[in-house]
């Protein structure tokens, strides 16, 4: 949200003026008072907020208008209201009678929104209108005045802001669908054994994607490759364990972890992990999308497979296809064995034992059936929980996930400190506190911000900075959608958020906050680089 005040006008119109008739004041008039409100998502730049600004600009100034409040919501979707803070505050402001300004200048009826239900848009504009507050559309062939005219040109460009989402929508998944086809990866980590490689239109490679990289180029795509000899004899053997000797997926993890194999997020290997690399197509070459939807900002659903797009062999597969099809005929059968009666008391007695559930703490039990043979078993893991009488008041995974974090961070603090020493600094970790004094010149905290999703899809991370310690710099670890990898980081220094014991980030803040936002640390390790000067 940017909420940012303008310059003071000379008194405000009197309020019990019409303001559903308010076009500003004339010539030798008191200027109307107003706010504007702009939107960005990523369309097209005839809709950056600087342009809607300047056209609400020259609106005012032959209105009458002066602009003393700016909302802005830069990078957002226009579906849904969550997300949205800067729309959020302007009708909290007009609910709450906080509001200094009596119009509201918007560019377009699409920048309001472009929700999906038309009702909604005209809910919050009626809102404004109710408080007295007359919102304007300066963009538009139409004088928003309450008149018949106005109302119906109103409800059909609400719906046609929607469907124009709706069309979008239906063309971007098209286009994907055709580049999975053709054998492109959509999003997503390469995995273990795997590498993301970046090609041009004709397919030449142009080098490979680290983790946390993205194209730059609209024509350039991404495949997926073989990754290192030593990675890919990791799979391998990994298949000939389950389905040669017929060791289990812990076993396996714990015999990985005896030989001190990380995963390809640097993690000690779980029974889930070994169960995701033994079943993901990827292994084989096969390029599978569509399992999840989520479209126009409505819920993650689960697709049946029949509804999954695909191109076999679209990658060189580090897996033969038979060792594939007999691990996935040794997973069935497990979980064949098992009755509907007999999962579900599974799962009774898992709760009864942890308290809740959820997909990780299933995949983690010993010969139990997996969190998928539920899904495919009873159409979701939602619905099994109902069946064996289980509704939680709320979604436990937080807490695996916070434990998964607090084993990572010591992995963290450690590496951090190695790559200092090693670009010839000097670091030392207090043990009771975890702060590093480097170079005995300024102390470092790392804190790791667990990713979480909002109602509407929203990603959002929460830093805890320790008003105890005060060090000189926050290291800051956002963590990727699902919190299984690092998705960037934040070098805060003190003096930036340190008044404030918490920052709510989103995936945008403004260069306040993402000045100092970076893809790796290793601006950070030139930080503290030391060299030792010898006399001449």
């Amino acid at each position: 949200m940017s909420v940012q005040p303008c310059r003071q006008g000379g008194e405000r119109p009197d309020r019990a003026m019409d303001r559903s008739s308010v076009h500003g004041g004339g010539e030798g008039e008191a200027l109307v008072r107003a706010a504007e409100y702009v939107r960005m998502s990523t369309e097209h730049q005839k809709y950056s907020t600087e342009n809607q600004s300047e056209a609400i600009a020259a609106y005012a100034a032959r209105r009458g208008f002066e602009v003393v409040k700016t909302y802005a919501d830069a990078g957002k979707s226009g579906l849904k209201l969550d997300g949205r803070a800067a729309l959020q505050g302007l009708i909290a402001d007009v609910r709450s009678g906080v509001a200094d300004f009596d119009a509201i200048i918007v560019y377009d009826v699409s920048r309001w929104g472009r929700f999906q239900d038309a009702d909604e848009s005209a809910y919050y504009e009626f809102i404004c209108r109710e408080a007295g507050i007359a919102v304007h559309y300066c963009a538009e062939q139409f004088e928003n005045d309450g008149s018949l005219s106005a109302t119906i040109i109103k409800s059909m460009k609400r719906a046609m802001a929607g469907e124009y989402s709706r069309e979008l929508s239906t063309k971007v998944f098209a286009g994907q669908c055709r580049l999975i086809t053709l054998g492109f990866r959509q999003g997503g980590p390469a995995g273990f054994g795997l590498r993301r490689q970046l090609v041009d239109e004709l397919c030449r490679p142009k080098g490979e994607l680290a983790r946390g990289e993205q194209k730059s180029l609209q024509t350039d795509r991404v495949i997926l490759t073989p990754g290192p000899p030593a990675e890919v004899e990791v799979v391998r053997r990994l298949y000939r364990l389950f389905v040669l000797q017929r060791r289990s997926e812990s076993e396996i993890a714990a015999q990985l972890n005896a030989e001190g194999v990380v995963t390809d997020l640097g993690r000690p290997w779980t029974r889930s992990t070994v169960h995701q690399v033994l079943t993901n197509e990827k292994y084989i070459g096969n390029n599978v999308y569509n399992r999840r939807s989520f479209k126009l900002k409505a819920k993650r659903v689960l697709n049946a497979p029949e509804m999954w797009v695909r191109k076999d062999g679209a990658f060189d597969g580090i897996v033969e296809p038979d060792f594939f099809e007999a691990a996935q005929r040794i997973i069935q059968d497990r979980s064949r064995r098992f009755s509907d009666e007999e999962l579900l008391g599974q799962l009774s007695s898992l709760l009864e034992q942890k308290g809740w559930l959820s997909g990780l703490v299933i995949d983690e039990v010993e010969d139990m059936a997996s969190s998928s043979t539920f899904r495919q078993r009873f159409g979701s893991l939602v619905r099994a929980y109902a069946l064996i009488g289980y509704a939680p008041a709320k979604d436990f995974r937080y807490i695996e996930t916070n434990r998964a974090l607090r084993r990572l961070h010591p992995d963290i603090v450690a590496q951090v400190m190695a790559e200092v020493q090693r670009v010839g600094g000097a670091a030392e970790r207090d043990e009771a506190t975890d702060l590093i004094t480097v170079n005995a010149e300024f102390t470092a905290s790392i804190v790791l911000a667990r990713c979480f999703e909002t109602a509407a899809g929203a990603l959002r991370w929460k830093i805890r900075l320790d008003q105890g310690l005060r060090p000189d710099i926050t290291i800051a670890v956002r963590m990727q959608a699902g919190n299984e990898g690092v998705r960037d980081y934040y070098l805060l220094p003190w003096i930036v958020g340190g008044a404030d014991p918490s920052l709510k980030l989103s995936q945008e803040n403004g260069m306040r906050l993402d000045a100092f936002r970076f893809d790796d640390l290793d601006g950070f390790y030139d930080l503290t680089r030391r060299t030792e000067l010898r006399a001449a």
